[in-house]
């Protein structure tokens, strides 16, 4: 990383952001710009007949008027959030650009980057999942996310609740004291001021800390819904892959997945019960095309490339161990309890059905499935169902 420059010098950092903030001017139109001009600063000192061979004149006006007063704001905004310590903004120009973001159709033209750059150019797989995810679903994502870290992947995630927190969180935990461990990235769907949801402010803390947080928005950009959707290709075009560990059958991980693909990058998902809804997605992509992973083992075996043969043999016998025995759930439960999960089974019953089944009265019944929920070994689900979690 010493060869990269430390900061973007502030008039080469306006011409950038004048760029992307000119009315009419897309991503897209932007590259053409560059493509054709070089950097910004030669664009905005070309003349508007040379301007409008390359983009329509109502653009080629635009370019050439006085930067606005919102653009002058955010100008001086962004210079002042790079006097912060960890704070960097990469540009297409920059040595320390990703180049797998390099690779994509449709590459940011800037990165707002908070915490660890040099994790932008290490191997990573991205784990995306549901926000509304079961119990089950958190403990793959952060077990996953953990092992993956510990063998050196560095994990991405979109910093949303549920699976991507949790893999965020297990990323970080398989990381903690490791130097040659992943880590993880966030890439974010805000300003890279902002946290969004509130609710994950001390996780993204923490990621700033010994991981990474990126966005390609503006300063001072707030949630806005199209920009997550828009995010997944810099999720997926960072990483070698990507793990989908629950997804319904609309959810937005299956658009990652997707970018994935088009990308050239493998997919991963975890299978689940036939009769849970946020199976169906990873289902749907199984039937597809993507690889079925039962352990991060698995994963490990098809992105080999990254490890030496040393690490690959060391640490084959380990891996598919240490995640099963996440997948099984490793809490202690007595001959009874075996008995009555048994019974259970692994799709979602109801309480009555169960009573039949155990011929139990509720009152026993009630009290032995209270301290099975509390144990982690199942969880309640909507309508009243009971489904096994081990």
């Amino acid at each position: 990383m010493s060869h990269h420059r430390a900061a973007i010098d502030a008039d080469e950092l306006a011409s950038w952001l004048r760029l992307e903030q000119t009315a009419g001017v897309g991503a897209e139109t932007a590259r053409r710009l560059l493509a054709a001009f070089g950097l910004p600063a030669s664009i905005f000192s070309t003349s508007f007949s040379a301007l409008h061979k390359v983009v329509p004149e109502r653009i080629a006006h635009a370019l050439l008027a006085a930067p606005s007063d919102a653009t002058l704001a955010l100008i001086e905004r962004t210079l002042e959030w790079l006097q912060q310590a960890g704070n960097r903004l990469l540009t297409l120009a920059d040595a320390g650009y990703p180049q797998a973001l390099l690779d994509i159709s449709d590459p940011p033209l800037m990165l707002y980057v908070k915490g660890r750059a040099e994790l932008l150019a290490r191997p990573a797989l991205a784990v995306v999942g549901s926000r509304n995810a079961t119990a089950q679903g958190i403990a793959n994502a952060e077990r996953f996310a953990e092992i993956l870290s510990q063998r050196g992947l560095t994990v991405i995630s979109g910093l949303a609740l549920g699976i991507d927190a949790a893999a965020h969180q297990g990323a970080l935990r398989g990381a903690a004291g490791k130097a040659e461990a992943g880590s993880t990235i966030a890439v974010i769907g805000t300003g890279a001021d902002i946290v969004y949801p509130a609710r994950n402010r001390g996780l993204a803390h923490q990621i700033a800390e010994a991981g990474c947080i990126v966005s390609e928005y503006p300063l001072g950009m707030p949630g806005i819904a199209a920009n997550f959707p828009r995010r997944n290709r810099i999720v997926s075009g960072l990483a070698r892959g990507v793990l989908v560990v629950e997804a319904a059958a609309q959810s937005g991980s299956l658009i990652t997945a997707r970018m994935a693909a088009e990308q050239g990058r493998d997919v991963f998902a975890i299978p689940g019960s036939i009769h849970s809804p946020l199976a169906k997605g990873c289902h749907q992509l199984i039937k597809q095309g993507a690889k079925l992973v039962e352990s991060a083992q698995d994963i490990l075996e098809e992105l080999r490339t990254f490890h030496t043969p040393a690490q690959a043999n060391s640490e084959a016998g380990s891996a598919d161990d240490e995640t099963q025995a996440a997948v099984e759930a490793p809490v202690e439960a007595t001959d009874d309890d075996q008995k009555l999960l048994r019974q259970l089974g692994y799709d979602p019953v109801s309480f009555d059905v169960l009573a039949a089944r155990c011929s139990s009265d509720a009152a026993s019944l009630n009290g032995r499935l209270l301290a099975l929920e509390l144990a982690g070994l199942i969880e309640v689900l909507p309508g009243g169902l009971y489904r096994r979690l081990d």
